[in-house]
């Protein structure tokens, strides 16, 4: 059995937050299948990747931290994008305003990296990742055969992993309302859609439906459906408050899961009703 927690809100939805505190309260196994930094904005967080030459965010290692099984970030988390800022406010290769990915790691174990060629990367992230067998995409074009023959097969072999979990956490990037299509919709019990202040839930195969009718927008290269436009279908089964947590609060997710116990609770009750 799976929940999905997304994103509601595109920036600071809270969505690791609320998934550490599920982790926590319910003994599952986390799972954030795509993620990214910013090398100017997250710079801290990059350094402490690259010093080890690795490629990894602070919301695996928080997850990998909340599920308590001392696994690596990279194993939540087969794909992390590293962004850098736009010269000059462009668009980049991938279409994002005033930013521009830098190099993709891909793979959990032996992972490969995916650089984008017409950015320029920053001396500390080539001196400390192995780029000289690193793919070299300029155009979108090429990005997407790449994703075609590594990165979907990242994802299925994921899937695959979290198919056959009893139960697993899986938390969803920026406001994209599913974040591995390969995860087969009939697995996915509940749905929390968490932003600011509140968590509405939503039973799994009814979020699911409403993800294949709903519009799509361009991102990354690919179509993919945003979650503001998938809840334009669905009503809720609850509403919950939310409420704001302090630093302290928001590291430790014991404090979390008492925080946020009324909005877990209606989860597992939607989860409960498959």
């Amino acid at each position: 059995m799976n929940l999905l927690v997304v994103g509601a809100d595109r920036v600071d939805a809270g969505k690791t937050t609320f998934s550490a505190g599920l982790l926590y309260r319910t003994g599952a196994v986390g799972y954030k299948p795509r993620a990214g930094n910013d090398f100017w904005f997250d710079h801290d967080d990059c350094r402490r990747a690259l010093v080890d030459g690795r490629l990894y965010g602070k919301d695996a290692v928080r997850l990998s931290s909340a599920d308590g099984r001392d696994r690596p970030p990279e194993r939540l988390n087969p794909v992390h994008r590293l962004w850098r800022p736009t010269p000059d406010g462009g668009t980049g290769l991938l279409g994002r305003a005033d930013r521009e990915f830098v190099v993709d790691r891909v793979g959990r174990d032996d992972p490969l990296f995916v650089r984008n060629a017409t950015a320029d990367v920053p001396d500390a992230v080539a001196e400390s990742l192995p780029l000289d067998d690193a793919i070299d995409v300029e155009t979108v074009a090429e990005f997407n055969e790449v994703a075609e023959r590594q990165y979907v097969p990242a994802f299925e072999r994921l899937a695959a992993e979290i198919e056959s979990t009893d139960l697993a956490v899986v938390e969803s990037y920026g406001d994209i309302a599913r974040p591995l299509e390969a995860l087969d919709p009939a697995s996915i019990a509940a749905v929390a859609a968490v932003e600011p202040g509140r968590a509405r839930i939503y039973p799994g195969d009814r979020y699911c439906r409403a993800c294949d009718v709903a519009s799509s927008s361009p991102r990354d290269g690919a179509i993919e459906k945003r979650v503001p436009n998938v809840l334009e279908y669905l009503e809720p089964l609850e509403r919950v408050r939310l409420p704001a947590l302090g630093g302290d609060e928001r590291d430790d997710p014991a404090r979390i899961s008492r925080a946020y116990a009324n909005a877990y609770e209606a989860l597992l009750d939607a989860a409960g009703r498959v």
